[in-house]
């Protein structure tokens, strides 16, 4: 299982465009992929509507957790995309 606790950046949060390049990256992977936010709220990286539920705001903080066969590189795939603020350009 890999876990990190990471910083959204992007300056609008996880509205739709970014939530939904977050949910089609995890979904290139067969790990399962969950975020914990606001407490001990979890949601499902491969849902969309799971993402858009959570309301992440920029400055939220989220814990990303991988679990699986290619958990590592799931971690590193998604760390990179939110680290990254979702290309800044959206």
């Amino acid at each position: 299982m890999c876990k990190a606790q990471l910083l959204v950046s992007n300056p609008s949060g996880l509205h739709l465009r970014p939530a939904g390049l977050f949910c089609e990256k995890a979904m290139e992977f067969q790990s399962r992929v969950t975020f914990r936010y606001r407490g001990d709220n979890i949601g499902n990286a491969k849902s969309v509507l799971s993402i858009l539920g959570a309301c992440i705001r920029s400055g939220d903080t989220i814990e990303l957790i991988c679990e699986g066969e290619d958990e590592d590189e799931a971690y590193a795939a998604i760390t990179d995309l939110i680290e990254g603020g979702f290309g800044e350009e959206i």
